[in-house]
């Protein structure tokens, strides 16, 4: 904010000049002088027409469908039915330190808006100064002060008002409005992809358990097995061959076991870091009893609407538009910046006179702001805005691209598992005939365990195979309800933060 110098002196000068006629036989080519002058400056400070070079794409450029956004439950991961899921889901949703941050910057923004708002205010200020200093002698103070000792004050209140006649704070607040939107939405889509991750690290919890059920089961199955032949080789109905062969395989299931175990204690683990927990929590964490989502949808393809429906999209909506206010921002700053300013306080030589009425000092006018020649600061200020704009605009294209293809990719990985589960499940059945078949065949004599080792081990890895595909249909709905927004509803989006209009160009 600029002030005026508004001394007296000043004033008697041009009045004197006046009287004299300098000044009057000058007045009307001063004026139009003055206006010519000002509207060359104007004309000399207006922005080059810079546009950004790139543009949002659309939901016909991404191949998106008029089909309607299927309704999602925002707490869709009750659907897997299971408590123990529920509730771990609560404590990340309560205590992550990822969603703290993104909360965090969500009170940043705001009072960084609360901030540009306050700029449109007007602002009154006190001031006061008060000190014991000798006065010069040999300059402007007049008898008897110059060469004494004396005492300074001043107390002066101050009023400043920036008028935004062009709408550079206006253009400001938009800004930081988007920005506060944004932040806000980042908390959205931090919190699903938070539950996200909770429910496919839980999944793979229960993907570790069921291996190792199907590990211990083998394991029981085997060890039957090595007796049974240990008593033939006593029976000399079968060698030591047949009893490294039964050995083998049992040594085999307790590998998958052990493998089992492990990967079921680094799951909890991480499920303790989403969380925002300790090495504790793990130990609280039992058998998982996970169940097919039938209330979860499932789309035939990937719907149009899907651009609305994400809050990472809407993110980066709100972040375009936070450029495009702060590339206003850098137009506006070539105009002229108008100050309404005013004063009262007093000034006196001597505490004596400081309460004296003849102390009081006053003013009040206008300031004018008006960029002339900076060296093409302003202009590089607004080529950096414009580029911003830009920068958002691929962020966005990046987001929307990426959301179309995290739904494809889940529909695709869905339909596949259902197809690849329901083969494996005869590739089961026809290793556990097989199997079935050699243990007859064994158990009278005209087979060793030396034929059924190889049928034996692909039966542990179908059946492994089929565990993990069951896992992975449970997973995939997950990552196409994230793909598809979590149940989120813009209309839901809290109206402090909501988004701004687009920012038209002056």
């Amino acid at each position: 904010m600029r002030r005026l110098n508004m001394s007296r002196p000043a004033i008697r000068i041009g009045r004197a000049a006046g009287r004299k006629g300098i000044g009057a036989g000058r007045s009307k080519f001063g004026v139009s002088s003055s206006i010519g002058a000002a509207l060359l400056a104007l004309a000399a400070c207006s922005p080059p027409d810079t546009h950004p070079q790139l543009t949002a794409k659309a939901p016909a450029d991404l191949g998106l469908i008029g089909a309607p956004m299927p309704v999602i439950d925002p707490e869709w991961w009750t659907a897997y039915r299971d408590p123990q899921l529920d509730r771990i889901v609560a404590d990340a949703l309560a205590g992550s330190p990822t969603l703290d941050a993104a909360l965090a910057r969500v009170r940043q923004a705001e009072a960084v808006l609360a901030r540009r708002d306050a700029d449109l205010a007007p602002s009154i200020t006190a001031d006061g100064n008060a000190q014991v200093a000798r006065l010069s002698g040999r300059y402007t103070i007049p008898p008897p002060f110059a060469g004494s000792v004396r005492f300074l004050g001043t107390a002066q209140a101050n009023l400043s008002w920036n008028l935004d006649l062009f709408g550079r704070q206006r253009a400001a607040i938009a800004g930081a409005r988007a920005s506060a939107a944004a932040a806000a939405l980042d908390v959205e889509a931090a919190r699903l992809m938070l539950a996200g991750a909770v429910v496919s690290t839980y999944a793979e919890v229960a993907r570790a358990e069921r291996i190792a059920e199907i590990a211990r089961a083998t394991i029981a199955t085997r060890e039957r097995a090595v007796r049974l032949v240990t008593v033939r080789v006593e029976n000399r109905l079968a060698s030591q061959l047949d009893v490294q062969a039964a050995t083998t395989l049992l040594a085999q299931a307790r590998v998958a076991l052990t493998r089992a175990q492990a990967a079921r204690v680094l799951a909890a683990n991480a499920l303790a870091q989403l969380a925002g927990r300790g090495a504790d929590y793990p130990a609280g964490i039992g058998p998982t009893r996970l169940t097919a989502p039938t209330t979860l949808p499932l789309p035939a393809a990937i719907p149009a609407d899907l651009l609305a429906r994400r809050a990472d999209i809407a993110a980066a909506t709100a972040r375009v538009e936070a450029a495009a206010a702060g590339r206003q921002v850098a137009r506006r700053a070539f105009y002229p910046d108008v100050n309404l300013i005013a004063l009262a306080g007093l000034q006196a030589v001597g505490i004596g006179n400081f309460f004296n009425p003849e102390a009081a000092t006053a003013g009040a006018g206008a300031a004018l702001h008006l960029p002339i020649f900076d060296g093409g600061r302003l202009r590089a200020d607004l080529a950096e805005a414009t580029a911003a704009v830009d920068l958002a605009i691929a962020d966005y294209n990046g987001v929307v691209v990426g959301a179309v293809r995290d739904a494809a990719d889940a529909l695709a990985t869905i339909q596949a598992t259902e197809r690849e589960a329901a083969a494996q499940g005869a590739v089961v059945r026809g290793f556990a005939e097989t199997n079935r078949l050699n243990a007859v065949r064994i158990a009278a004599g005209l087979d060793s365990r030396l034929t059924g080792i190889d049928t034996d081990i692909r039966l542990l890895d179908a059946q492994l195979a089929q565990a993990t595909l069951g896992i992975d249909a449970l997973a995939a709905r997950a990552r196409l309800v994230q793909a598809l927004g979590g149940g989120f509803d813009p209309a839901r989006t809290p109206a402090a933060t909501a988004l701004p209009a687009r920012t038209t160009q002056p």
